[in-house]
């Protein structure tokens, strides 16, 4: 959609408001519809190519406006986490389908979505450890859980154990920066025979400084084996695996309790949208569920009635589906692969620029679309030039520390970008680095 047809359809789209507002009493109160009712009405995948918008506001008034804010919202929701699951082909169990045990919910945040996957977990392990230990107090319990995450995992998995009052134990990674098998094995078995309770394990694919990814298909079988909750944080390399040739980055998802990427990073959907997926929702229920008098309701929780109020902290949501829908369908499948492999091209675009430059090093695999890279020198050297391109205010980078290296970091984050955007931004680092390696100081 260009940004004519944005003008037009955003005209158009305050006038289907106030049609709305000017006949809303012609409209029921209550909403005519069975539980179900939405799924049957829409395709049970995201389309290959995309669709008309004519089109999909005709099925907002077929399909959503039967089922008003409610129940419309949550089903739209629970088809929508189905179809991105299959894009991302999730395995079975995740997909909540009329019967599945699993399926997906919309956070606001991947730090969201880890608290709740930790506090699940927690709960969990209290009452696993309580049926065959009743003499014990949960408090005494709660102070011997452990839980473990790499050391290049984002600040958010770290500040979830703090909020969930456990203690937060960090893997260290190996040479690309990933935790492997054998060194959580190792730490596990030391806390387990210093009298600990290793319960939650959150792997990381693509993480936050160098992009990153965990080595799952190794760490899942030991989460398993130990009775421990793996959750995977994909915040924005999960996007990529909706292509094929990403898609192998996710084995191992098999393995893990839970799953957790933001589409509104990288899949062309405003935040706030950061899809999570559980294989048993009667573990996230399980550990939230409340039900007043003035909350109960005639439909028990499966696959057909979903009651996201139990799946998330707040208990008041908004229509994100909505957004998903919509994007989906405008973009279809295709079109999503597209923008992903475009702008994994312009990053590879850009670290050929770099490695043709034999003043710069890359410091990390380019696998998406994110590139580390330095002046080769000092740190000092690395910062005073990050200085100059931040006050020069034409391009953005945020750095990272890689064993022990200051590092500038490349993002291609913009729908918009383009290959004379990746050279324009190369002229300008070459032509600071150029003045910098000037000046007599260096």
């Amino acid at each position: 959609m260009d940004v004519a047809e944005f003008r037009r359809r955003g005209r158009e789209m305050v006038d289907y408001v106030a049609d709305y507002l000017e006949n809303l009493e012609q409209r029921p109160v209550y909403p005519d519809v069975e539980p179900g009712y939405l799924r049957s009405l829409i395709p049970t995948e995201a389309p290959l190519e995309p669709e008309t918008y004519e089109d999909i506001m005709k099925d907002v008034e077929r399909v959503v406006m039967p089922g008003a804010a409610s129940p419309a919202c949550t089903e739209l929701e629970t088809v929508m986490l189905d179809w991105l699951g299959k894009m991302l082909q999730l395995p079975e169990c995740f997909i909540a389908g009329t019967q599945g045990h699993g399926g997906g919910v919309i956070q606001s945040t991947a730090s969201e979505a880890t608290l709740m996957s930790l506090l699940a977990a927690r709960c969990k392990a209290i009452r696993w450890v309580l049926a065959s230990n009743p003499e014990k107090s949960e408090a005494e319990i709660l102070s011997k859980l452990v839980a473990y995450t790499s050391d290049q995992a984002h600040s958010s998995v770290e500040r979830a154990g703090l909020i969930g009052g456990v203690m937060m134990r960090k893997v260290p990674t190996d040479n690309s920066y990933a935790v492997t098998g054998d060194i959580l094995k190792k730490m596990v078995e030391e806390d387990k025979a210093a009298g600990l309770i290793p319960f939650y394990f959150c792997a990381t694919l693509g993480t936050t400084p160098s992009c990153a990814f965990d080595h799952i298909t190794e760490l899942g079988p030991i989460c398993n084996k130990e009775n421990m909750w793996m959750h995977i944080d994909a915040a924005y390399a999960g996007s990529a695996f909706i292509c094929p040739e990403f898609r192998h980055l996710l084995n191992g998802v098999e393995f893990a309790d839970s799953f957790n990427f933001n589409a509104h990073k990288w899949l062309l959907i405003n935040f706030d949208c950061s899809a999570m997926w559980v294989k048993k929702r009667s573990d996230i229920i399980g550990a939230f569920k409340m039900e007043p008098l003035y909350l109960k309701h005639e439909n028990q929780e499966s696959g057909l009635v979903t009651d996201y109020r139990h799946w998330q902290i707040p208990l008041g949501r908004r229509f994100r589906s909505l957004k998903m829908w919509f994007v989906f369908r405008m973009y279809g499948l295709k079109g999503l692969q597209a923008h992903i492999r475009k702008q994994v091209g312009l990053a590879k675009e850009f670290e050929s620029l770099v490695r043709a430059d034999k003043r710069f090093e890359i410091c990390a695999e380019v696998i998406m679309g994110l590139v580390c890279f330095r002046l080769k020198g000092s740190n000092e050297l690395n910062q005073t030039l990050l200085k100059r391109i931040t006050k020069s205010r034409e391009i953005h980078l945020v750095p990272c520390q890689l064993s022990g290296r200051f590092v500038l970091r490349f993002a291609i984050c913009s729908r918009s970008t383009e290959s004379h955007h990746i050279q324009q931004a190369w002229r300008h680092i070459t032509q600071l680095t150029f003045e910098l390696l000037q000046e007599p100081a260096h």
